[in-house]
C-alpha cells in the first residue's frame, strides 16, 4: 500500500532545518548543562563537537550537490542537485546527534535502547518519506545517511579527543 501523500510529506519536512534544528538545540542545552551541572570535565566538549557536526551538514552537502549535480526523480524539473539528500544528512545528524547527548543521561538500559531505536527509526522514516515524496532517489537518501554516519562518528571521536586530553 505505501505510505500516503500527507504523511510522507510530513515525514519528510521533519528533515528540514527548521524542524531538525530545535530538537538538536534543547539536546544540546540539556547535554552542557547535566554535564556542567555532575562537574564533568570539559562539560562542553560532545555539544560542541555535536554542533560542529550539524554545521558541517551545509558546508559539505552544497558543494557534493554542486559537483555531482545529478539529476532528481520524475516530476522534480530538469535542473540537477539532488544528491545527497540535504533532508537526510540534516534529520541523521540532528536527531542522531541528539540521541547521542540524551543516552547517557538516561538511566534505564531498557530507555536507552528504546531512545536508540527511536532516533533510527525518525532517521529512516525521513527518508522514506523523501523517497515516497518523490523528491529524492534511494541513492540520495543512503548517501545522506552515510555522510551523517561519518560526522556523528566525528563528533563522537572529538568529544572523546576532548576530554581524554584532560586526564593525561
Amino acid at each position: 500500500m505505501g505510505i500516503p501523500n500527507r504523511a510522507a510529506e510530513f515525514l519528510a519536512d521533519l528533515g528540514g532545518m527548521t524542524l531538525a534544528l530545535p530538537v538538536l538545540a534543547a539536546a544540546l542545552a540539556y547535554a552542557a548543562w547535566r554535564a556542567r551541572r555532575e562537574e564533568e570535565p570539559r562539560w562542553w566538549a560532545a555539544p560542541l563537537t555535536a554542533a560542529l557536526a550539524m554545521l558541517a551538514v551545509p558546508l559539505l552537502v552544497v558543494p557534493l550537490k554542486a559537483l555531482f549535480d545529478r539529476q532528481g526523480p520524475p516530476g522534480m524539473g530538469g535542473h540537477g542537485g539532488f544528491y545527497p539528500s540535504g533532508h537526510s544528512a540534516t534529520a541523521t545528524v540532528a536527531y542522531g546527534a541528539a540521541v547521542l547527548l540524551l543516552a547517557p543521561y538516561v538511566r534505564s538500559a531498557y530507555l536507552r535502547r528504546e531512545l536508540l531505536i527511536g532516533g533510527a527509526l525518525l532517521v529512516a522514516a525521513v527518508g522514506a518519506g523523501l523517497v515516497r515524496r518523490g523528491y529524492h532517489w534511494p541513492l540520495d537518501v543512503v548517501a545522506s545517511w552515510a555522510l551523517g554516519g561519518m560526522l556523528l562518528i566525528g563528533a563522537v571521536t572529538g568529544a572523546r579527543y576532548l576530554r581524554r586530553s584532560t586526564e593525561e
